[in-house]
């Protein structure tokens, strides 16, 4: 479970420990800053200190996983950056970084782990997408690349996987209630006004929602689903 340790990702991590995983928690924050948030799931969960960019180790980095827990069976892809810039004012190696941490780094984790669940003829991989693969929105033009690729990552790995007890979906979360969703709408009242003017819930979500979902998607409930993305987003996508 990549990022894991905070925000939505804390939210899968505590949704996939209460349906009894062991979550590896994947994160380039320090054992330090991140003992607090992983003293609450005792021995039901580890820390792995990992720059998810720093794709040449990712083989590196699944092994030693392989070798503390036993196997690897679930693998969701968490981890993000964002630079908020126009594109007339975005550096390619800017947008780079982005889409190094999003799509590239996303893809060479999941090449790691699927030799083996190939193997086990077994395993669940799901990507954390965003409204961003649907629709347009300015100044996350990199950001909203990588999360459009989700969607084509997902398709032709499902064509790929599926033979193998495989299956591979993402969630594409709506507006939720997180620290990050505060910072950008609450000195903001008409960009909130237009955002809730769309969702047909007229809430924001959860970010339970997305973490039951997650849940949802590794189970043996979800054993014949794959290839899709799954809005959590209250309606947000279709509403008017």
């Amino acid at each position: 479970m990549t990022g894991g340790a905070t925000g939505l990702g804390l939210a899968v991590t505590r949704c996939l420990v209460s349906a009894g995983a062991k979550v590896c928690v994947v994160s380039s924050r320090t054992p330090e800053q991140a003992a607090e948030t992983m003293a609450e799931f005792g021995d039901k969960a580890a820390f792995y200190q990992f720059d998810i960019a720093d794709t040449d180790h990712a083989k590196d980095l699944v092994e030693k996983i392989v070798a503390d827990q036993g196997r690897v069976d679930i693998l969701v892809n968490n981890a993000g950056n964002h630079c908020k810039k126009y594109i007339w004012d975005m550096t390619v190696d800017e947008y780079k970084d982005v889409l190094n941490v999003h799509l590239v780094g996303s893809f060479a984790l999941t090449k790691a782990v699927v030799p083996y669940m190939k193997e086990q003829k077994r395993g669940r991989i799901i990507f954390q997408a965003s409204m961003t693969s649907y629709i347009g929105q300015p100044q996350v033009s990199g950001y909203s690349t990588a999360k459009a690729g989700f969607l084509g990552l997902i398709h032709t790995l499902t064509a790929e996987l599926a033979e193998y007890g495989v299956t591979v979906n993402a969630i594409a979360p709506g507006w939720i209630d997180t620290p990050m969703f505060h910072k950008a709408v609450d000195n903001d009242p008409p960009r909130l006004a237009k955002i809730m003017g769309r969702i047909p819930a007229k809430t924001v979500g959860d970010p339970m929602d997305v973490g039951m979902c997650a849940a949802f998607l590794c189970s043996d409930a979800a054993r014949y689903i794959s290839g899709s993305c799954i809005p959590v987003d209250g309606g947000a996508l279709i509403g008017f």
